[in-house]
């Protein structure tokens, strides 16, 4: 299906990124359309693709993972093979909430939560170190999150 957003869509995405559990009788209000139109249109985002998924996201203090680790990941080569290996082995670590290939100096950023730096440590140990095909890795820990939001501008 293919759909052509308007402003009328984006509005309803600007508010869904916000607020995901939002009744369709308060997101028609904020819209300003009737809730079967409201409905009607976020049916056609989500089969469109436009709406990828709903999730929950969760506070990492109160979960105990407060600290942020940005890991620089170089491989020791770029063969396709070794890629692979690299991919399938990294979707396969719990505490990893984000990797990207990356074109730089790096060839992988990763995004981990700790609980501190022992535990970060310990995932260094049982599953970074253990990665194939790893020539250099580089660790950052962030010292304040200035800006964190999962919302697209749109």
């Amino acid at each position: 299906m293919s759909l052509v957003l308007d402003a009328t869509d984006r509005r309803i995405l600007s508010v869904l990124q916000k607020d995901g559990r939002i009744t369709n009788a308060e997101l028609s209000e904020r819209v300003n359309l009737s809730p079967s139109a409201c409905h009607r249109r976020v049916q056609q985002l989500e089969e469109a693709g436009f709406i990828d998924k709903y999730v929950a996201l969760l506070n990492t203090r109160k979960m105990g993972k407060p600290t942020t680790v940005f890991v620089e990941i170089t491989l020791q080569s770029q063969a396709e093979d070794l890629l692979d290996a690299f991919e399938r082995e990294v979707a396969r670590v719990p505490d990893i909430l984000e990797c990207h290939l990356m074109a730089g100096t790096a060839d992988y950023l990763i995004k981990i939560m700790a609980e501190d730096t022992e535990d970060f440590a310990r995932i260094h140990r049982q599953h970074l170190s253990r990665l194939p095909g790893v020539r250099q890795m580089q660790s950052s820990f962030a010292l304040r999150t200035v800006v964190q939001t999962t919302a697209l501008a749109v």
